[in-house]
């Protein structure tokens, strides 16, 4: 599995408990306290490290290779997952699968970012990064969900949409805007989970929800860090501290208001357990799936409408609250 940078203190633990027991395994060597004390040591190095990450350090997290993805928890979360293809228009776009599903009964429709674990797979998934026809897929299928009464969940894990010409000739600015205009009068339940990247407006082009709610160890934002460091300290070298200005994981993000909920995610994050990170996310959407249902139509509009609305407040030099584009 990789490692990462901050994580090495706890691979060389790692390495020394192994060789340890492997000598304690003869009946010439009693190394059961040696054993004992390292495991103990290792315990509370893990402790130590994982539950005081930065920012940036939860961005490294974010983007592990063996991180569980979109189809992931389709598989340990959802069941009799029913994959729909096409956008009706130019074609299917693998970064951005989606159908039918069930979860706790329930039936949905669900879409997302899907990313690969090897270069294959990414090339085929495109890195996660949705096309214009990608984003329209979502739309059509978003519609489908409208038409039978059934809650959408969409699963957000992208650096960004598809930046290349192509996307560019298809409209994918538009593509997005279209979404955001239409999620916000779908008439229907909507759940976004941010489960790893969530990165600019190929992440928004899905994000439109009644409840907007994350990973633990996810990011949300405008951009990335990299990208905020070039332009502000213009070197990437300072991601870091962009990383730590701009807010951009769970905690803050809740803290400001910006997100409804954070799933905790396994000690060290959700590639060392995913079936612990599956069951948790399917308890926090099943839990604001039973909330929503109880609402009026009507009312969710108003409060979805409001939700985003309310983005962007700020306080003038009276302390009197303005609302979003007042100066």
């Amino acid at each position: 599995m990789q490692v990462l940078e901050f994580e090495k203190p706890i691979a060389e633990l790692e390495r020394e408990l192994e060789k340890i027991r492997a000598k304690s395994a003869s009946p010439n060597f009693d190394l059961s306290a040696e054993v004992a004390a390292l495991e103990g040591k290792l315990a509370d190095t893990r402790e130590s490290i994982y539950q005081n990450l930065t920012p940036w350090q939860r961005v490294q997290i974010a983007r592990h290779t063996s991180r569980p993805f979109m189809l992931d928890y389709v598989a340990n979360a959802f069941t009799d997952f029913y994959e729909l293809h096409g956008d009706r228009h130019i074609g299917d776009d693998h970064a951005m699968p989606g159908g039918f599903a069930r979860i706790g009964g329930q039936r949905v429709v669900i879409v997302g970012h899907q990313k690969g674990r090897d270069t294959k797979e990414n090339l085929k998934r495109n890195f996660g990064s949705g096309h214009p026809e990608g984003y329209r897929k979502a739309m059509r299928l978003m519609r489908l969900a409208e038409k039978f009464g059934l809650p959408v969940i969409t699963l957000i894990d992208t650096p960004g949409a598809f930046p290349g010409i192509g996307a560019e000739e298809r409209n994918i600015a538009e593509a997005i805007a279209f979404n955001l205009r239409e999620m916000m009068l779908l008439r229907v339940p909507i759940i976004a989970v941010v489960l790893g990247e969530g990165g600019s407006g190929g992440a928004l082009g899905i994000g439109v929800a009644d409840r907007v709610i994350m990973m633990e160890n996810a990011y949300y934002s405008v951009i990335s860090p990299e990208g905020c460091a070039a332009i502000l300290w213009k070197h990437r070298k300072h991601a870091p501290e962009a990383a730590a200005a701009m807010k951009l994981v769970a905690p803050d993000l809740k803290q400001l208001g910006l997100i409804d909920d954070v799933i905790d995610e396994p000690l060290g994050g959700a590639h060392h357990d995913h079936a612990a990170a599956a069951s948790a996310f399917g308890a926090c959407v099943l839990r604001h799936l039973a909330e929503l249902s109880t609402q009026p139509i009507a009312a969710l509009l108003s409060q979805r409408y409001q939700k985003f609305r309310n983005f962007g407040e700020w306080q003038g030099t009276g302390g009197k609250p303005t609302g979003p584009g007042n100066c």
